[in-house]
């Protein structure tokens, strides 16, 4: 139970970080529409935040678990898969069903630690070491939200076609549900599943 409220408590207090991460997806997103930035950038801009979002997620993941438990192997795999997985789903599957969904033309689907796996992994592994050095939960969570709104869009302006215009609604609700959910899980939940309950209660006291 202790848990579970340690997660709710988690998802609301993290909700008003994540609308202003969507907000301003949208106010880049309508700066792309009106020309402001051009829409060239999107892969590319793309190509850039989804690793450092790996690098992120890697970082606090791995922080996290560290923070209760000192093994080191199940730190490593915890880091790895809390950060390409959920960084996978969340800047990348996620926008690109949900692109599906309300009526975008979606291209081939980019999985970047597959495609570009000589930086992705990497990235992941260079994040997982720093948070075996000195683990932290603080600052890179926010950052890591930031990024992964700024990679999610960019990613539905690389490889989605529409009328952009009046589809900027939905893009607010998908960049926020897609950021919301997955980096809590990837930051919180997942590492705490892997620890004793008694250290996970005690997380209440030092929360991102």
């Amino acid at each position: 139970m202790a848990r579970t409220m340690l997660i709710a408590n988690e998802l609301k207090r993290h909700a008003p970080f994540t609308l202003f991460g969507a907000a301003t997806g949208v106010l880049i997103a309508w700066l792309i529409v009106a020309g402001f930035i051009p829409q060239t950038v999107s892969q590319p801009a793309f190509d850039v935040l989804h690793p450092f979002h790996v690098f992120l997620s890697a970082f606090t993941t791995a922080a996290m678990y560290r923070l209760h438990r000192k093994r080191l192997i199940p730190a490593i795999i915890i880091g790895y898969l809390g950060s390409i997985g959920i960084a996978t789903l969340s800047d990348i599957i996620f926008p690109h069903l949900s692109g599906r969904l309300i009526g975008m033309k979606m291209g081939h689907i980019h999985i970047g630690f597959i495609e570009e796996w000589w930086l992705v992994n990497p990235l992941a592994l260079a994040g997982i070491a720093l948070a075996l050095w000195r683990p932290t939960t603080k600052m890179p969570h926010y950052g890591h939200v930031l990024l992964s709104t700024w990679a999610s869009l960019f990613y539905l302006f690389a490889h989605g076609q529409a009328d952009w215009l009046p589809l900027l609604p939905f893009i607010f609700v998908i960049l926020f549900v897609a950021v919301w959910v997955p980096c809590c899980l990837s930051d919180i939940i997942f590492p705490l599943l892997f620890v004793k309950k008694t250290d996970a209660d005690g997380q209440s006291r030092q929360t991102v």
